[in-house]
């Protein structure tokens, strides 16, 4: 199995390395893309390669997205690619992981229309405007799409994530 992560400067430094490891540990090969390859840095100064450009993902490839939050949401809905990405993922019944800010990525590609979801409460009004049934809890899901708020919810996310993917742990 493999993951997408996508994410950019100014990432939430737990929401996105919680979720590398913990997919490396689980047997997953990850991919991290960004708008161009090299370096991305957190908010809290740890920094993360990005292996793949947005234009050189093929969604295809990979069996999990996951969304972190942070700042870095805010840079990547303006992406086409990022879009696109996020479209496919959602459009094609796959699973899509997106904590704190990351939703904003769905609510830009216009996939949270009826679907159940949670965000970081600054991102709620948001979700809902976008036609999302917003609901603050530590993690939703809704089919195979899992969002939680914030860096707390990081076990309650991960442990989602894991079960729709057929890896949970024992």
């Amino acid at each position: 199995m493999k993951a997408l992560i996508v994410s950019a400067d100014h990432f939430e430094d737990s929401e996105l390395l919680f979720p590398l490891y913990r997919l490396q540990e689980a047997g997953l090969a990850v991919d991290v893309a960004s708008i161009s390859r090299g370096n991305i840095r957190g908010k809290h100064g740890y920094e993360v390669v990005a292996d793949k450009a947005l234009a050189e993902v093929d969604p295809q490839a990979y069996d999990l997205l996951v969304l972190p939050g942070g700042k870095a949401p805010a840079t990547l809905r303006k992406e086409a690619a990022a879009i696109a990405i996020a479209q496919d993922f959602m459009r094609g019944g796959k699973p899509v992981a997106a904590i704190c800010h990351g939703p904003q990525i769905l609510i830009s590609a216009g996939v949270l229309v009826g679907r159940r979801a949670t965000c970081y409460r600054s991102v709620a009004e948001e979700l809902k405007q976008a036609g999302a049934l917003y609901e603050d809890r530590e993690v939703v899901v809704d089919g195979k799409l899992v969002t939680s708020r914030q860096p707390a919810d990081l076990p309650a996310f991960m442990r989602e994530m894991l079960r729709l993917l057929g890896k949970a742990s024992r």
